[in-house]
């Protein structure tokens, strides 16, 4: 657009219309390729990538502020002179794009298997073409300028090259294996998830103190919160310690309703101030049982099954589902006078972050991955300053979690996914590779079967930051914009995305994917509670933009940003669309008024300097709020600046020297302070 072009589409639009004016402007920045970048070694280079939002999502206010935040700082260095890019593109989303596809499915009568894998992949693939860009679209609605010439998906050929390679030089380092290991398990998604997707939720719940029979008399009692897992009980532990249960260890119990014979065995990990002090030893359905059954060699026993019922080790309990199974468990205690008490008991229960279902630890047969090696670089990057945090306190979070790090379970029992490139003779030997064998690499076999599991969403979405740049090719985009500049994220993601990039960058380009981490704040609903659907207190920030206008909700996102949890405003909404609406008017009296005028700055008029100074002192300000993302102080900064001092005093002394003529009678201008009408 032309200057004259500019000055006749002010005088001819009077209002300040959001709508109208937002979708012109961004109409015309995608047209003229705006947000899009080359590598130009003559410039400083300025990347972020987006963390990629599911295909499945849409934009919420976590999203609209994070892309505000991203956008505000890839415009600042746009305008600084650097070569600014913002990569944009979406995560395929295992998990949470089979659950829809699946839901349409059943609206038909249908399920996935009824399909067959591939027939679903299809099914998937037109879903993602007709609806999986919904949220770029957003985006734009947003007034976000990423670089949309670049989406990328974790799904992409090139992509899937990428997803790879990784894997199969992590197996041939040894770093991957499979397993039979303890893993949280969604009996609603029939897959695997890891400790990261497991949301804790508080609930009601009873503490039931049974009596374990002792051989050569008297009896033990443990304490539970889960009595329908006993059904897989195999020991029964205590502190060494503890002077309670001295006469009892190395004795045998027996597993009441059962008669399963278990040993007692003493373990520092035992808690002697839970309960009775006595825990019941379930290997197949608790980590810290899982890891004392090791220890001690016990058998193990599943009880409950994939599906969330009582397996056939449950003898009579067999079929019945987990809540069924644990009533009736309890009555037959009682009946059987092995019920010492019951006790109301509050308890934090593990639930799928997915579904919502609760999660049942089981063993399985899984893919893992060990962190040992690939921790360690990742966290002295940040232990040395050269990947900083803000705000600070994060890092020592990340470092805290970095220390204690398990094997990472990367299967998902899924058909959407990026499946393993692993493949398995008749012979049962494990081949794995890049491309497709023909043949066994051990026995020459050539009846291969491929593996069906798929990889953790976050594995593939770890390369994210590399990957999007053309690795593992030596592209010119991932010399000239990787490492790249700032990430901006979500402190829950810190362990399952952040950590897993640092970790990824290092091992295969032999650089940190980014030098600074922005962990912004999450935005309440207005009574302090979370923003959610289900809870009725989510906010659409899309009926936002259109009620207020894109530039008012950023402005008040930014306004309400902070290093804390901070609650939302729709009041600042609405301050934002005044603050707008002011720029608007300020802008035409201006140019308008000055249509055909020299720009040039007067030494001799007081007004000028003082302005200058008070501009100048606004920019120094701005400028180091930005620096340390400080975005509630920039915006402030700002608004006190153009309404206080811009418009309310400066424009009104300069109104003698701008030709007010140029303005037509029925034009809104600034005067005073407040938007009037010519006449």
């Amino acid at each position: 657009m032309t200057d004259a072009q500019s000055i006749d589409y002010l005088r001819d639009t009077t209002r300040f219309e959001p709508a109208a004016v937002e979708a012109r402007w961004m109409k015309l920045w995608l047209e003229s390729h705006l947000f899009h970048a080359e590598p130009d070694p003559a410039r400083e280079p300025y990347s972020i990538v987006i963390p990629p939002p599911n295909i499945t999502g849409v934009l919420h206010m976590g999203h609209a502020l994070n892309s505000t935040i991203q956008d505000v700082l890839t415009r600042y260095h746009r305008m600084l002179g650097e070569n600014a890019c913002w990569l944009v593109g979406t995560d395929h989303a295992g998990i949470a794009t089979q659950n829809v596809v699946e839901k349409m499915l059943r609206a038909e009568g249908l399920t996935k298997e009824d399909l067959g894998r591939e027939e679903f992949a299809k099914r998937v693939w037109e879903w993602r073409l007709q609806s999986g860009g919904t949220i770029i679209e957003q985006l734009k609605s947003l007034g976000c300028s990423c670089d949309y010439e670049r989406e990328r998906f974790t799904f992409d050929e090139g992509y899937v090259k990428a997803v790879t390679k990784v894997f199969v030089a992590l197996y041939d380092k040894g770093y991957i294996h499979k397993d039979s290991y303890l893993v949280n398990w969604c009996p609603r998604c029939g897959t695997a998830i890891s400790d990261l997707e497991v949301a804790y939720k508080e609930m009601p719940g009873t503490l039931n103190f049974i009596r374990y029979p002792v051989d050569g008399g008297g009896s033990v009692t443990i304490a539970t919160t889960r009595p329908e897992t006993m059904l897989g009980d195999t020991a029964v532990a205590v502190h060494p310690d503890d002077e309670r249960y001295q006469d009892v260890v190395g004795k045998t119990a027996t597993l009441p309703l059962l008669g399963r014979a278990l040993r007692i065995v003493t373990d520092e990990r035992v808690d002697p101030a839970f309960g009775s002090g006595a825990l019941k030893i379930t290997p197949a359905h608790d980590l810290t049982d899982f890891d004392i059954g090791r220890t001690h060699g016990l058998e193990v026993v599943q009880a409950i099954g994939q599906d969330g019922r009582i397996t056939a080790a449950g003898g009579p309990y067999a079929g019945l589902e987990v809540k069924e199974a644990a009533a009736r468990v309890v009555a037959d205690l009682d009946k059987l006078g092995a019920l010492e008490k019951v006790e109301d008991y509050s308890h934090s229960v593990a639930t799928c972050d997915r579904c919502g279902t609760p999660i049942e630890p089981l063993i399985s047969e899984q893919w893992f991955m060990d962190m040992d090696e690939l921790k360690v670089p990742a966290t002295e990057v940040v232990r040395d300053g050269r990947v900083k945090f803000t705000p600070e306190r994060w890092g020592r979070v990340y470092i805290d979690w970095m220390e204690k790090l398990r094997p990472w379970c990367i299967s998902r029992q899924l058909w959407w996914g990026h499946q393993l490139p692993v493949w398995y003779c008749e012979s049962g030997h494990v081949n794995v590779a890049e491309a497709e064998p023909h043949v066994c690499g051990e026995c020459g076999s050539s009846a291969l079967t491929r593996e069906t599991d798929v990889l953790d969403t976050w594995f593939s979405s770890a390369l994210w930051p590399f990957a999007t740049w053309g690795w593992p090719d030596e592209t010119a985009d991932l010399a000239y914009f990787y490492p790249t500049s700032v990430l901006s994220t979500a402190r829950e993601i810190i362990f399952l995305w952040v950590a897993r990039m640092t970790m990824m960058g290092l091992e295969f380009v032999g650089e940190i994917p980014f030098h600074d981490v922005y962990i912004h704040s999450v935005i309440q609903a207005a009574d302090g509670r979370r923003m959610s659907k289900s809870l009725g207190t989510g906010i659409d920030p899309l009926e936002m933009i259109e009620k207020y206008g894109a530039d008012a909700t950023r402005f008040a996102l930014l306004l309400m940003s902070s290093s804390q949890d901070v609650r939302f405003s729709e009041e600042k909404i609405v301050m934002g669309r005044g603050f707008a609406n002011k720029l608007w008017n300020a802008s035409r009296l201006v140019l308008l008024a000055s249509e055909g005028l020299p720009a040039e700055r007067s030494a001799a008029h007081q007004v000028d300097r003082w302005i200058t100074s008070r501009f100048q002192r606004c920019l120094a300000e701005v400028e180091a709020a930005v620096t340390i993302f400080d975005f509630a102080a920039a915006i402030d900064t700002l608004y006190h600046f153009v309404w206080d001092e811009f418009c309310d005093w400066y424009l009104e002394l300069v109104k003698v020297r701008l030709d007010v003529s140029q303005i037509r009678t029925g034009d809104a201008v600034t005067v005073d302070g407040e938007d009037v009408i010519v006449d």
